[in-house]
């Protein structure tokens, strides 16, 4: 017998077909908190997401009241380290709206494209957070090749849970960026190319530190894009 197949991506053509296929699936408040509530994304910023690969939505078969539909999103997480085996991460982001946004402490982490793999995603990861100008020697997956699963409500969207695929990749700093302490860069990738992308939230900022990490380093992944960027 063959094993049942995995549910199908759900594609929608407008923003108000995905509004639609939404609201009897999400708990009543969801909708409305999206991009009001601090630290949210909007319905504009879900929408790009799915047409540009960031993200997928699935059909769920949890039992109301649960949400009947599932984010499903692949992360490189990027493991920069500099010469004395500090971890760099996240630690605020600043949004277009003009909230300040704590993240984790996490690492460098990008919302994987169809047919990129762990490596290409966090190159442009390092490149749209980090800078043009800043260079780390990417080592790979390693040890961790196979992804780490988390789920979870996604903290972008409220009500919607979320299944993220989690994709360690190692890296060591080149150049580019301060060694030591805290420090900030601008973003510079999110939104590009869509219409309509002026109505989104976007990041604008990103601030950044060095840690010494005496835990497993995939321990601090994130668990959005947001998001993920």
């Amino acid at each position: 017998m063959r094993p049942p197949s995995p549910p199908r991506p759900l594609a929608f053509s407008t923003l108000d077909a995905l509004a639609a296929y939404l609201r009897p699936r999400l708990p009543a408040p969801a909708l409305a908190s999206w991009g009001t509530a601090p630290g949210t994304k909007n319905l504009l910023n879900l929408f790009l997401e799915l047409s540009c690969g960031d993200c997928t939505l699935l059909p769920s078969a949890a039992p109301p009241p649960a949400a009947l539909v599932v984010r499903a999103v692949h992360v490189a997480t990027v493991r920069i380290r500099n010469r004395r085996g500090a971890l760099l991460v996240e630690t605020r982001q600043l949004l277009s709206d003009g909230t300040l946004r704590r993240r984790g402490p996490r690492p460098v982490s990008e919302k994987m494209r169809p047919g990129e793999t762990p490596e290409t995603a966090a190159a442009r990861a390092v490149r749209e957070e980090l800078g043009e100008r800043v260079r780390v020697r990417i080592l790979g997956a390693g040890a961790d090749a196979e992804p780490r699963v988390e789920e979870r409500e996604s903290a972008s969207y409220p009500g919607l849970p979320a299944r993220y695929l989690l994709y360690a990749v190692d890296a060591e700093l080149v150049e580019g960026v301060p060694e030591e302490g805290e420090f900030d860069t601008e973003e510079s990738g999110e939104g590009e190319g869509h219409d309509g992308g002026g109505e989104a939230i976007t990041v604008k900022r990103h601030y950044w530190a060095w840690i010494d990490d005496q835990e497993d380093p995939s321990d601090a992944a994130p668990a959005a894009v947001a998001g993920a960027q």
